[in-house]
């Protein structure tokens, strides 16, 4: 039932009543009275029941506006809610992501720290390094000036070798080809003399021929004073059958060559410590002991000639 059929039935109970009450008990002139302030009275309430009814449908639109309210508040505190979920969803990962990175970060910091670590003993090696780098550099620019040194010392040896060899060559050229060699080997100059150019079989004493062939070698050995001359004796295989001094072919060869000393010592101005006497006997043989032949090769006296090697030697024993 609406306000208005509500305020008629209103109307309509308080006339039936005031009627009822007042036909039987006043007059005409106090009914008419009665009747015009119930009417002022009703005209009274019935505007105040327009005002509550007004207040009514007020507060009822009121109502609805606030269920309309309620319901998008509701629907706004679902949403919220739903984003408050995600939200915290959002965070909680964001959260263990947090914690991941800073386990990954202090792993990687660990390992960027080991690798500074290895990096900087790397340095200090390479550092380390290159200090014997510039050491061994420097000893190696030494050592080479000296080796420079060195080679122009031996190239200076082997010029005066090669001219010593020649000037031998030259003194001795008419006897090549009569037991008589010259050759080169190891930077010594060898003149190799046949036992049939300077001795008898079983004998020391030199042959005329022989001592001139000595003879012309000290004339060389005494215009070049740095050579240094190395005479042996050597002898074949065959063992010495001799009643004199010499007991054996050891001796034979050591007695060879003293005599040939002393006959380059008689023939030219030569300091006698420039000379050595040697015997090989017959453990030095050129070739096997095997023929004729052989033996005469092997029945020989060698005279070395080197240059003197002081220059070389001071220059090795100063560095």
């Amino acid at each position: 039932m609406n306000y208005s059929v509500q305020k008629n039935v209103i109307r309509l109970i308080i006339i039936v009543l005031f009627t009822a009450t007042f036909t039987s008990c006043v007059s005409t002139k106090k009914y008419n009275a009665l009747t015009a302030k119930c009417n002022e009275e009703s005209t009274s309430l019935n505007a105040k029941v327009d005002e509550l009814s007004t207040q009514v449908n007020e507060f009822s639109a009121d109502n609805q506006r606030y269920k309309k309210d309620v319901a998008q508040l509701k629907a706004d505190t679902s949403r919220l809610g739903s984003m408050l979920r995600l939200l915290t969803a959002d965070y909680n990962e964001l959260d263990r992501s947090h914690e991941l990175l800073k386990v990954q970060f202090a792993a990687n910091f660990e390992d960027a720290a080991k690798g500074l670590m290895a990096l900087k003993s790397l340095q200090d090696s390479l550092l380390a390094r290159e200090d014997r780098l510039k050491v061994m550099q420097a000893e190696l620019d030494v050592k080479g000036k000296n080796l420079a040194e060195v080679q122009a010392a031996l190239r200076k040896n082997d010029s005066i070798t090669n001219a010593l060899r020649k000037a031998v060559s030259d003194a001795l050229m008419g006897f090549e080809g009569k037991g008589l060699t010259v050759h080169m080997k190891n930077g010594k100059v060898y003149v190799s003399l046949e036992e049939k150019l300077l001795f008898a079989s079983g004998k020391w004493d030199v042959s005329k021929d022989g001592i001139t062939a000595l003879k012309d070698i000290a004339k060389v050995l005494e215009k070049n004073p740095d050579i240094n001359v190395l005479i042996e004796g050597h002898t074949d295989n065959v063992p010495l059958n001799s009643q004199n001094q010499v007991a054996d072919n050891w001796d034979l060869s050591v007695m060879r060559a003293t005599s040939i000393v002393k006959i380059l010592l008689a023939n030219g101005k030569i300091n006698p410590t420039r000379l050595v006497a040697s015997g090989r006997g017959e453990f030095l043989p050129v070739e096997p002991n095997t023929s004729a032949a052989n033996k005469a090769k092997n029945r020989r006296t060698e005279i070395i000639l080197s240059p003197k090697l002081d220059e070389l030697m001071q220059i090795i024993e100063s560095k």
